[in-house]
């Protein structure tokens, strides 16, 4: 007959609840930490120009699909090309250089994978000016972790749109599969795998960007579809580690932002602030705000990091 007692019983089960729990045989397992990786590593070849750099909402094409990356994924990234390391539009930002050439984007979905094998991966291409903010937080909510990859329909033929999805740890070792075997085209390996496909909630969002006339023309049509924002001085004081990131205790600048929020995205594009602002304190004209107050001119932004210590 046993000698245990009611509690050391009850801590052996709760010992053995936690290996069922931890081991990698459990029915549940944990998702996969979602990254983010902007694709920029192609040689703009079409539009004669690095679309990296074009800009249509008041920074480069890198800088905006980089912002729409903050606060939705756990780490971001961009891919390049190893030539493309030091280039001033890039150098700034966490890169994964391609392990392979002559592959197209494929090269940096497999350079991250290997990378980061137990990272499911947002991908998104960096020419796709209309992408927006609405048609990002329904792709991670509807993420499907069961399955190789989630992707929306394009709302041209239905097919998968391979450059806005996410891609599964699972879907590395049949992608590889596919380029080893001679095919390296991410749509392809999409229609042929285990895709949870979604239908766009604003019809055109993916529509991407190769040539100077299609340039001209979502220029166009995006600065028709509202107004040019207006330009403000505003004053910014930076404190502790971000003092030092910035290189700079404070400044004044002209922005187009309307928010903290849009702000501290313009900073981080700028310098390498590394904070995400859900760490961070806000500060407007000396009076602690929220995130989302309107900024106006003349006004004075303090972002206060945590304090170690106590």
């Amino acid at each position: 007959m046993s000698t245990e007692g009611p509690l050391t019983a009850k801590r052996h089960r709760k010992g053995k609840l936690r290996t069922m729990a931890t081991s990698p045989s459990a029915t549940f397992c944990a998702a996969a930490p979602l990254y983010g990786l902007v694709l920029a590593g192609g040689h703009s070849t079409r539009m004669q120009r690095d679309k990296a750099a074009l800009a249509y909402h008041g920074l480069n094409q890198l800088e905006w699909t980089m912002s729409l990356l903050e606060g939705r994924v756990e780490r971001a990234f961009i891919s390049v090309r190893e030539d493309q390391r030091n280039d001033p539009v890039r150098a700034r930002f966490a890169q994964i250089p391609d392990l392979e050439h002559g592959l197209g984007p494929v090269a940096g979905i497999l350079a991250a994978q290997a990378l980061h094998p137990h990272a499911a991966w947002l991908v998104l291409a960096c020419d796709l000016p209309f992408l927006d903010a609405r048609t990002l937080d329904r792709l991670i909510a509807s993420r499907a972790t069961h399955r190789t990859a989630t992707a929306y329909r394009s709302s041209h033929d239905g097919l998968p749109e391979p450059l806005c999805a996410i891609y599964e740890p699972a879907s590395h070792a049949s992608l590889a599969a596919q380029v080893a075997a001679g095919r390296s085209c991410p749509r392809k390996f999409l229609i042929q795998t285990d895709v949870e496909l979604l239908d766009q909630p604003i019809a055109g969002s993916l529509d991407n960007v190769n040539t100077p006339e299609e340039f001209r023309r979502a220029a166009g049509a995006l600065g028709s579809s509202r107004p040019a924002p207006a330009r403000k001085r505003i004053g910014v004081q930076y404190y502790a580690l971000l003092r030092e990131q910035a290189g700079r205790s404070s400044e004044s600048l002209l922005t187009v932002a309307g928010t903290p929020r849009e702000l501290y995205l313009e900073l981080k594009a700028r310098y390498p602030l590394t904070l995400p602002p859900e760490l961070l304190r806000v500060a407007v004209n000396a009076e602690f705000s929220d995130w989302s107050q309107p900024l106006a001119e003349g006004d004075t932004v303090v972002f206060i990091p945590p304090v170690a210590g106590g």
